[in-house]
């Protein structure tokens, strides 16, 4: 497109990746041990082979090298740093170069980011970021999958190893052994039905029944007595906006979406302008969007899904008065690229059912930050029955909801319909509990109560589900429910939040991985490759964090690419020697297709 003096062009995905083994040396073209480790001098970068981007490459690089300006419009992130840079150094763009850098793809975003337009130089960390990234993956990923397949692999399946897919494959593959070698164990729990309320006895678990029948026998019979009741009022603050995996941690929670396809909706939506830019990380916004905020609302206001306007009665009450402003939502120093994903307050029309459910969950977040705190008050009582060998203490806890607050943008929906799954992890299944309002209870009060003694059994950890892992992934495999942890620990986070969806597409494409309903259960062939893998590095959540935070660090100019890379390569080289010394002759079963099918459902054929 032309006008004005400007020509517009455009990439489609990655046209560039680093050179294959065989581009370096013809050596390195047939696999075999002896050419291991394989690190070139220098690495270098080539078009994809595609007729397409042949195409589409050649008219880019006519037009840069005729330009006397170029103004990179690329993804404002890491990925979109890097696939533009690789096509101007293979077009070999001598001109000048700005960048154009937003986060909304309104018409009002993009007038104000072409009237500030920065200088590539800006961004040159980001690309190293990207570069060392991108190197690292190869260095690691070309190496040990060549090193395991011949080593392990029977010459009848690659076994594919990457510095991302390896730990998450271990945390299913270790979740699952923890659940095939549990035991469960009887345990029982005393409680009282007294005034038709169920109380809990306070000494906790009898791990056997003689124990629990004894104490049951003291209070038979015998009356229970009020001997405390106490309220507390309190208060919850609305959640914090969205980054992209609390939203596919979410959107599967609620819906069942996998992340990939949570990710495709969000970014549908981003590009048809109604969210902002969805790979993100940060659940925080900038102190400059405060004042666009009231607009924004305004837009939700107006939006309407078939004839009715579903966030006008929550807007209402905020509309024409100053917005809340907190820290939890609004604080620069927590935004580095881009900011929490929110609405753009431009309306959004013929939206399939799918992308209004990830727009509703957006939207309703987005208002929920301005609305006040919820208020509730705790009422805890206790009782006991005496006797006299023993006393035994009861307790109950009731929530009463006094002014809801922002829980009214959480709509009638259920937290999980149906999916106790999903639910397994996450509070919800106890907070319906807990949000019971209790009768009057009077201190000192007495009378007739029903005791019961229930034998129950422990229970394995449950299988991971994509929310659960994604949050895993997030915080390096640690269960981590606190969001200020949270936060803390995404410094270590494995895999980045645009790549995480893809990582687990992977998994199940190379058949280490398979669904089983909600659950994600590793194959015999994923388990093996884990067993089989002796190098901490490779499967380690926390090492694999430690390098993310190196190439965040990178981005930030506090670490150097070119040490971060002389470390790689030493630990490629360490890993290549420990496996070529494995004097056992350990081999992975490769499952036929016959087999697979046995196995499990057709669904899983190997490749």
């Amino acid at each position: 497109m032309e006008g004005n003096g400007f020509q517009v062009t455009w990439t489609f995905g990655h046209l560039c990746t680093l050179k294959e083994p065989h581009d370096y040396t013809p050596m390195w073209k047939s696999w075999s041990l002896t050419s291991l480790p394989m690190i070139p001098e220098r690495f270098g970068i080539k078009l994809i082979d595609d007729q397409g981007i042949r195409k589409q490459f050649s008219i880019i690089e006519r037009l840069m090298q005729q330009a006397e300006r170029i103004v990179n419009c690329g993804d404002a992130g890491q990925e979109g740093e890097l696939i533009q840079r690789w096509v101007m150094q293979k077009a070999q763009a001598k001109c000048p170069v700005s960048r154009l850098w937003i986060s909304s793809m309104t018409d009002e975003a993009i007038r104000e980011g072409f009237q500030n337009l920065k200088d590539q130089a800006d961004y040159q960390p980001l690309y190293l970021a990207g570069l060392s990234r991108a190197i690292g993956d190869w260095l690691l990923g070309m190496n040990c999958t060549r090193l395991y397949t011949l080593k392990y692999g029977q010459n009848r399946q690659v076994l594919s190893i990457g510095r991302v897919q390896t730990p998450t494959l271990a945390l299913i593959v270790n979740r699952q052994k923890e659940i095939d070698n549990f035991k469960p164990e009887p345990y029982w729990v005393l409680a009282t039905v007294y005034r038709d309320t169920t109380f809990t006895a306070t000494k906790g678990k009898f791990t056997s029944k003689e124990e629990g029948e004894k104490a049951f026998s003291t209070i038979e019979g015998k009356p229970f007595t009020v001997t405390k009741v106490e309220k507390k009022e309190g208060k919850e603050q609305p959640p914090q906006l969205y980054d992209l995996t609390s939203l596919q941690v979410d959107c599967n929670r609620k819906f069942g979406y996998s992340a990939e396809m949570t990710l495709n909706l969000i970014q549908a939506l981003y590009e048809r302008k109604y969210t902002t830019y969805p790979r993100v990380d940060t659940q925080y916004l900038s102190d400059d969007i405060y004042p666009k905020c009231p607009q924004t609302l305004n837009g939700l206001y107006q939006t309407k899904f078939g004839g009715v306007a579903p966030y006008a009665e929550y807007i209402k009450p905020i509309g024409g008065k100053p917005l809340k402003k907190t820290k939890r939502v609004f604080d620069t120093s927590k935004v580095t690229d881009h900011h929490a994903i929110i609405p753009t307050g431009v309306i959004p029309q013929n939206l399939s059912d799918a992308e209004r459910n990830v727009f509703d969950l957006v939207a309703r977040r987005f208002i929920g930050v301005f609305l006040p705190d919820c208020k509730f008050s705790t009422t805890t009582v206790l009782g006991e029955v005496k006797s006299e060998e023993d006393t035994v203490e009861f307790k109950v806890t009731g929530k009463e909801i006094l002014d809801p607050g922002w829980r009214v943008v959480r709509g009638k929906k259920s937290e999980n319909p149906d999916n106790s799954e999903a639910s397994e992890n996450s509070e919800s299944s106890e907070k319906t509990d807990e949000e019971r309002t209790l009768p009057t209870f009077v201190k000192g009060e007495s009378g007739e109560h029903t005791p019961t003694l229930t034998e129950k059994m422990t229970t394995p950890p449950p299988y991971y589900n994509e929310a659960s892992l994604l949050r895993a992934m997030e915080t390096a495999g640690k269960f981590v429910e606190d969001e200020t942890l949270r936060a803390a620990m995404k410094e270590n986070g494995i895999g980045r939040p645009s790549s995480r969806a893809g990582i687990i597409e992977t998994l199940f494409k190379r058949h280490y991985i398979k669904r089983d309903r909600k659950r994600l259960v590793a194959t015999p062939t994923g388990i093996e490759l884990i067993d089989l893998i002796h190098e901490e590095l490779l499967k380690s959540c926390e090492l694999t964090g430690i390098w993310e935070k190196k190439l965040r660090d990178i981005e930030h100019k506090t670490y150097d690419p070119a040490q971060f890379i002389a470390e790689l390569k030493q630990q490629v080289t360490d890993i290549v020697n420990d496996v070529m010394r494995d004097p056992t002759n350990r081999r992975i079963t490769v499952l036929t297709d016959a087999e697979v099918k046995k196995v499990k459902s057709n669904k899983h054929k190997k490749q």
